[in-house]
């Protein structure tokens, strides 16, 4: 099954979805797709006409461009998602979570489209962490294709 991870970057949740046999869902593949494209020649000047459609699809044209582009992204990955897993109370380092708009914007369209959802609090210790992928995992695993 297809899993959105939020935050869209974590190498941590990647992982965990791999391992335990489902297509973790990040912004790494889609931002490396738009680098390799050989139509794009100039990395950052990537964004093209097609990316501001979609970013206003799940955004209004009054929210930041930079919300925009991180929906124009993020949005078409939630869209194809079978479940999702959401890492609340992160701290700014771990993976993209400077941008409070987004992340609940993120966490908006995630619970609009109904799918099945882990909601697990940033573990401040290791029993906190091995309860986190003790949860990642009980939830992974009772995921259906």
């Amino acid at each position: 099954m297809k899993v959105f991870i939020d935050p869209p970057n974590s190498m941590v949740l990647f992982d965990l979805v791999e391992r335990f046999g489902h297509e973790p869902l990040s912004s790494m593949a889609v931002i490396q797709e738009k680098v390799d494209n050989i139509e794009v020649d100039m990395p950052p000047m990537n964004v093209t006409l097609d990316d501001v459609v979609k970013g206003l699809k799940y955004a209004g044209v009054e929210v930041p461009s930079g919300i925009r582009g991180r929906l124009s992204l993020w949005g078409p990955m939630i869209d194809s998602a079978d479940a999702a897993i959401i890492i609340d109370d992160a701290p700014f380092s771990f993976g993209c979570v400077g941008c409070d708009r987004s992340n609940e914007l993120t966490k908006y369209l995630i619970h609009r489209r109904g799918i099945p959802a882990l909601t697990v609090k940033y573990p401040t210790d290791e029993a906190e962490a091995k309860t986190m992928v003790g949860q990642i995992k009980d939830f992974l695993g009772g995921l259906k294709e």
